[in-house]
């Protein structure tokens, strides 16, 4: 019987809490994290395990890979890491942004992206990095999403339009796929043509369906406020984004709308008192989908990459240059993202 493929975390900005979230992962939830390694810096991960040591609690080791088969050696509550060779030496400090972290925190993504395209790690888990870092360092991309994008495309062989992906945020009460990502709002305005939301629900729809076991509900939120109101308030809703639906449910697609996105995401929360109406609201841009389930509670949250030839998971929140290094960082997002990477991975 063949032993399961590894999931990679990257150790994410190794300025902010990224490493001490994954110490605490390796620590406080060993059964989640058993068949894990970490992408990065072996002196990195040691600081960070230092930082969230427990007065009277034995320290958390970190083990440096030399095989990847040597993972199944490991014993649980301990960190293994695969080490970077570029990225070895002293720590960066906490709290700062500098290229060097940015180009450190880029370097571990993309390994990992390669290792899970090439079939030699089930998928990736990404613990945050900070995009104003990863612009000092020169990396072409803004962010996680971007960065994969591009080396799914190049792994394929085919240009960036070719391989679309969409940022999706899951938490157990709501579910946001997003038409525009890392933009500014006028472009992500421009953004709300009738091809984009299309591909964005098609995408949806063959994501939801794999990890749902069948076809999605599918809401749409429109862009303007009241979706529009018939035109009063903009004409994105009677322009782009209705025709985008009226085709997808043509090609049966099992979407609605568009809803005024004020009240679109309560009739889609799922709680223990009321089933939600949809499993998923698309939204027309970053803020107005990923608002609704932060604000449900940033521990829950997980963010998915839909449309990638990968798995690839990573918790809701960012860097928090202002807490790291103090170990009071929470990570139950993490542990999270590292279960649904595992419910997503193939085999």
């Amino acid at each position: 019987m063949s032993t399961p493929l590894a999931l990679a975390i990257t150790q994410g900005d190794p300025a902010g809490i990224g490493p001490e979230i994954v110490a605490k992962a390796f620590r406080d939830a060993p059964h989640d994290m058993r068949g894990c390694f970490v992408v990065g810096d072996v002196a990195t991960l040691r600081r960070a395990a230092s930082c969230v040591e427990r007065p009277g609690q034995p320290s958390l080791p970190v083990a440096r890979l030399d095989s990847l088969a040597d993972l199944a050696h490991v014993p649980l509550r301990c960190l293994p890491v695969w080490q970077l060779p570029e990225l070895a030496g002293e720590p960066v400090p906490w709290g700062r942004v500098s290229a060097e972290a940015g180009r450190a925190a880029a370097a571990c993504v993309v390994w990992a992206a390669r290792a899970a395209l090439r079939g030699k790690v089930a998928g990736l888990v990404t613990a945050p990095l900070h995009k104003e870092a990863l612009a000092a360092a020169g990396v072409a991309f803004p962010g996680h999403t971007e960065l994969l994008q591009a080396e799914a495309a190049h792994h394929a062989g085919v240009p960036l339009a070719q391989m679309p992906v969409r940022m999706m945020l899951a938490s157990d009460e709501l579910r946001t796929v997003l038409v525009s990502i890392h933009v500014a709002l006028r472009d992500a305005i421009a953004a709300v043509t009738q091809d984009n939301v299309l591909q964005t629900l098609h995408i949806t729809q063959v994501a939801l369906s794999r990890s749902l076991g069948r076809p999605p509900r599918i809401a749409v939120a429109g862009l303007n406020p009241h979706a529009g109101e018939g035109g009063l308030f903009g004409r994105e809703e009677i322009e782009a984004i209705a025709p985008a639906i009226a085709q997808a449910r043509a090609q049966g697609i099992d979407a609605h709308g568009p809803y005024a996105p004020d009240t679109i995401f309560m009739r889609a929360r799922n709680t223990p008192q009321r089933a939600g109406e949809f499993d998923v609201v698309v939204a027309m841009y970053h803020d107005q989908g990923l608002i609704p389930v932060k604000y449900l509670g940033v521990d829950k949250g997980v963010n998915v990459t839909l449309g990638l030839p990968l798995v690839r998971t990573s918790p809701d929140h960012g860097t928090a240059f202002d807490i790291a290094g103090r170990g009071v960082a929470d990570a139950a997002s993490l542990i999270e993202a590292v279960r649904i990477a595992r419910r997503l991975a193939p085999g």
